[in-house]
């Protein structure tokens, strides 16, 4: 890899020529000098996490741009003035509110350089702390490393190539150096991709001390990362992308390769399946519930209860990352309903983010594909009413009405979606008979559900409403990559390498048979009005699409793959469909109204880098559109 010998952003702010004097004081217990920091061991772990201390908060809708910055989670339009449940500038950015002047989001450019810089700092002096062992320094170097390859990707994802920052600014730096220039796109991934492959060697396979180091970084961790690092340079994005050819450094530096390289998609594979074979050798595997609850239960609810304690469940066998930076808490009242009817005024439940009609379409029926394509199941009627009987239990209320687009849906519809008349089983109540259901046309205090169709995905099973205001919440830890989400990167690597073949199939097979669906072959051939779509790369390359959007529904990931896949503009330029909750009738609120028409460009691509650091930083290059 070539290495550019880049400053420290605090450096970067040297797009603002701040003093780098100040951040030297940004150290942990405001321990005087960096020598203080790592005179002993106590000191220097303060230090490591302190490392730790930038990881996203990836479940506030307020700071992920993959929650409520696109069109997957669409948030209640509270009026002008009044008070919101989180800061909605995120969700201003999906209607087109972003700007270059002051930046929705220049705190990711800001926070993530300061915790480079801090990870060098670290990585420059560890070695002189006297009380340590030989290992345990090579395993903080390893995580501090991984920490300084994931804050470079997670800039990467937001602007695209980014001054690459290896090592830290000297106080005597002059102004020349701190004006740094943006390093081209395969650069940067070769970067972040030789600092995981440093911190592989070292890191340990599993934690040996869960009650103080679950969260912490280990090996099935970096290769999964490495992983998605791999797969977003193989993407169409970042691989030979002509529509960013003009973007270009000052110097005449091209930032954008203009070459398809299609053997990245073999290295992205081959990183996947890596990653794979160690974490299954390691115990991890698709998560399944187990009824500890003392009644028995339907074969539909234990499979939703699956789907949905795989994200809920600490810790469980899927979780090959989960960020304890980020415990899942008030997302879930953002997402929760009033699931028992009586009770309409707890404050505590706030319930304002839905989803909108575009993202539970993609939800296939119970036979395996698409509602478009099932040739059992009629989509031109999808809109009309009827009521639900005792087969239709326990998705549906038994002789509720409610649309035909709620029946007959597969199993993670069930489990991630609340709709109208749809039942929201738990609350501690563990006998099917006491199951709730909601009703989302009904008026509700707060903020309202922005769409009728809740997110009960996020929400655990066993959190609990009572009269008034109490609401009891079990914090999870943002589950950041997950076995599942690597299956299908491992499908999607190889279907782009290779074309189909029966190991790609198998690995969407194994997260399809947990939701309770066949095969790909076995479904499409008896199910689909185009029976042929698996067997051709482009025709399995929309699925496995499809399949993402499903499975990791919600987790922040679709804001970032249908733009790696260069198929936002397409997707994104649409009308925002909810469903038509000021009616009282099944038959009216069922008719879909248009709440919004989003619009996408290239500009919408990444980020604005703010306008002054442009102005103060010569040799720094704006994103195209702005």
């Amino acid at each position: 890899m070539k290495h550019n010998k880049i400053w420290s952003l605090v450096v970067v702010a040297f797009t603002l020529l701040w003093s780098c004097d100040s951040y030297l004081d940004v150290v942990p217990d405001n321990l005087a000098t960096i020598d203080d920091a790592f005179s002993l061991r106590v000191n220097a772990e303060k230090y490591l996490f302190t490392c730790y201390s930038y990881m996203p908060n990836h479940s506030d809708p307020a700071s992920n741009f993959g929650l409520v910055g696109g069109d997957e989670i669409w948030a209640f339009n509270s009026a002008p003035g009044s008070s919101k449940n989180f800061e909605h500038r995120i969700f201003d950015v999906a209607k087109g509110g972003q700007t270059k002047i002051d930046p929705i989001g220049n705190e990711i450019w800001d926070e993530m350089y300061k915790a480079i810089r801090d990870c060098n700092i670290f990585l420059e002096n560890i070695e002189i702390v006297p009380d340590m062992d030989e290992l345990e320094k090579r395993e903080w170097i390893a995580e501090v490393k991984f920490l300084k390859a994931y804050y470079h990707f997670y800039l990467i994802k937001h602007y695209g190539p980014i001054p690459l920052v290896n090592e830290s600014l000297p106080i005597d730096a002059s102004i020349d150096q701190v004006r740094v220039s943006r390093q081209p796109v395969d650069d940067c991934f070769n970067f972040v991709v030789n600092l995981l492959d440093e911190s592989i060697q070292t890191l340990p396979t599993e934690i040996t001390d869960p009650i103080s180091s679950l969260g912490r970084i280990t090996q099935p961790i970096a290769m999964a990362l490495k992983a998605r690092v791999l797969l977003f340079h193989a993407s169409p994005l970042f691989n030979g992308n002509s529509d960013f050819a003009a973007l270009i450094n000052k110097d005449g530096t091209q930032l954008f390769n203009q070459t398809k390289d299609d053997t990245r998609w073999v290295t992205a594979a081959t990183a996947c399946k890596e990653a794979i074979d160690l974490c299954e050798s390691l115990g991890y595997q698709l998560h399944e519930f187990q009824n500890t609850i003392g009644k028995p239960l339907s074969e539909a609810t234990l499979t939703q209860l699956t789907l949905r304690t795989a994200i809920t469940e600490k810790w469980n066998t899927e979780i090959i990352w989960g960020n304890t930076q980020s415990m899942v808490s008030s997302l879930q009242r953002f997402a929760t309903p009033f699931v028992d009817e009586t009770n309409t005024e707890n404050s505590q439940i706030r319930h304002e983010l839905g989803a909108p009609i575009k993202i539970t379409d993609l939800y296939y029926t119970k036979n395996g594909v698409p509602i478009e394509e099932d040739n059992t199941w009629d989509y031109t009627n999808r809109y009309g009413i009827r009521a639900a009987t005792v087969n239709d239990y326990p998705n549906v209320e038994t002789n509720y009405e409610t649309a035909n687009y709620n029946y007959d849906r597969e199993n993670r519809y069930y489990a991630n979606i609340g709709f109208d008349g749809g039942i929201w089983y738990g609350q501690r109540k563990y006998d099917e008979g006491d199951l709730f259901y909601i009703r989302t046309k009904q008026s509700q205090q707060n903020n309202s559900n922005a769409t009728g169709s809740y997110i009960k995905k996020l929400v655990h099973y066993e959190n609990v409403q009572t009269p008034a205001t109490s609401y009891s919440v079990n914090a999870y830890p943002w589950p950041v990559i997950r076995l599942a989400d690597l299956y299908l990167m491992y499908a999607e690597a190889l279907n782009e390498a290779e074309g189909p073949s029966p190991e790609v199939k198998q690995y969407i097979d194994k997260v399809r048979e947990r939701a309770g669906l066949e095969g790909v072959d076995d479904a499409w051939t008896n199910f689909s009005t185009n029976a042929s779509k698996p067997q051709t790369k482009e025709g399995l390359r929309s699925i496995i699409h499809q399949e993402r959007g499903i499975e990791l529904a919600f987790e922040g990931k679709r804001y970032w793959d249908i733009r790696r896949w260069k198929t936002a503009p397409t997707i994104m330029n649409n009308d925002v469909l909810t469903w038509n909750l000021s009616q009282e009738t099944a038959e009216l609120y069922s008719k879909p109204r248009v709440v919004f028409t989003q619009q996408f460009g290239i500009k919408d691509y990444f980020l604005p880098i703010k306008d002054s650091y442009i102005i103060r930083n010569r040799n720094l290059v704006q994103n195209l559109g702005w």
